[in-house]
C-alpha cells in the first residue's frame, strides 16, 4: 500500500500534460516546461530509450538480478534521469542500471527526472555521472576521461574542475590507454589493478609488458614486487655510462646544503664540464611536491 501511494504521489497531474500532443514541451522556454523539467514523474519503460552516448558497455549480470531483487522488494528509491525527445518518448541520461533492473523485475514504469539537452550535454552528463559510480574499472575510467577531453572538447585543468578530481590523477589514468590492449582487458577483468598497470606504463617495450604482465598472473605477484620487477628490467636496459661523472664544485656545495634545509629534501646538483648542470628535487608524494611547489612559490 506504501508503494502504491508513493508511486501515485510521482508526477502527479503531469501525466496528462505529457500525453497532450498540442502542448509537447519541446524547449525549456516552451509554455508549462517549469512544470514538467527537473520534476520527478512516473514514466513507461516502453517510452523510454538506452542512451547512444552511454560510456558503460558491460553489465554484471549477478550485481544486476541482486538489483531486480532490490527493486522487487523496496521499488526503485532512486529516480533515473533521462531527457526529452520527441513527443512521448524519452532517452536515457543516467540509471541504465535501474532501468535494466526494473525490465527484469517486470514493472511497466520508473520514476525519472526530466532534462532537456542536446547530444553534447546528454554525453556529458552521462559521462560525468558514469564516472562518479564508484564499480568502475581502472580502464573505464580512462575511457570516460578521454571521451570528455576528444567529445567535449576539454583540457585536462577543465576536466579537473569539472569532476572535482586533481589533475595528476586524471593524467595518471590516461596514461593506462597507452598500455597494451591485452593489458588492459586484463585491468578490465580484474586480473591486476591500477597499481599494476601504472607500473608496467614504464616499460617502453610493448613484448616486454606483456612478458612481466605474464610473470603478474603467474604468480599473483603484488604491486610492489611490480615495481621491482620493471626497476630490473629498464636497469639492465640502460647502457652502461661511458663518461666519467663530474664532481660539484665546492662553491656548489653550500647552495645545496641551504636548498636541502629550505625544501626539507636531499636536493641533488649535476654539473658538466662547461659548467652547465641539473638541479633535481626529489618529492615522495603529490602532497609532498605540492609542498615543494608552494614553497617555491613562497607561499608556505
Amino acid at each position: 500500500m506504501a508503494k502504491a501511494t508513493r508511486k501515485q504521489a510521482l508526477g502527479r497531474g503531469l501525466s496528462a500534460l505529457l500525453k497532450d500532443p498540442d502542448n509537447d514541451i519541446k524547449s525549456a522556454e516552451d509554455k508549462n516546461a517549469d512544470k514538467l523539467v527537473g520534476h520527478i514523474v512516473e514514466l513507461e519503460l516502453s517510452s523510454i530509450e538506452v542512451n547512444p552516448f552511454q560510456p558503460r558497455t558491460s553489465f554484471n549480470e549477478e550485481s544486476l538480478k541482486e538489483l531486480a531483487s532490490s527493486i522487487r522488494e523496496l521499488g526503485v528509491i532512486q529516480p533515473i534521469t533521462v531527457r526529452k525527445m520527441d513527443f512521448g518518448k524519452y532517452q536515457l541520461v543516467s540509471g541504465e542500471r535501474r532501468f535494466r533492473a526494473s525490465k527484469l523485475v517486470g514493472l511497466k514504469t520508473v520514476p525519472a527526472y526530466i532534462r532537456i539537452a542536446n547530444d553534447q550535454e546528454s554525453l556529458e552528463m552521462a559521462l560525468v555521472e558514469n564516472i562518479q559510480r564508484q564499480d568502475l574499472d581502472p580502464i573505464e575510467i580512462s575511457l570516460s576521461y578521454q571521451r570528455l577531453i576528444d567529445e567535449i572538447q576539454l583540457t585536462q585543468e577543465q576536466l579537473s574542475e569539472r569532476i572535482g578530481k586533481n589533475r595528476s590523477t586524471i593524467a595518471n589514468y590516461l596514461r593506462l590507454l597507452k598500455l597494451d590492449p591485452i593489458i588492459q582487458t586484463g585491468m578490465r577483468d580484474g586480473f591486476l589493478s591500477m597499481g599494476h598497470g601504472r607500473a608496467l606504463i614504464n616499460i617502453d617495450d610493448t613484448q616486454k609488458q606483456l612478458e612481466i604482465y605474464e610473470k603478474i598472473i603467474q604468480k599473483s605477484l603484488s604491486v610492489r614486487e611490480t615495481e621491482q620487477l620493471v626497476r630490473e628490467l629498464n636497469s639492465d636496459a640502460k647502457p652502461a655510462a661511458t663518461t666519467k661523472k663530474v664532481s660539484v664544485p665546492p662553491t656548489f656545495k653550500k647552495g645545496i646544503k641551504e636548498f636541502t634545509e629550505f625544501l626539507g629534501t636531499k636536493v641533488d646538483v649535476k654539473v658538466t664540464k662547461k659548467g652547465s648542470g641539473k638541479l633535481t628535487i626529489p618529492f615522495s608524494s603529490e602532497e609532498d611536491f605540492e609542498r615543494i611547489k608552494n614553497l617555491i612559490r613562497g607561499e608556505e
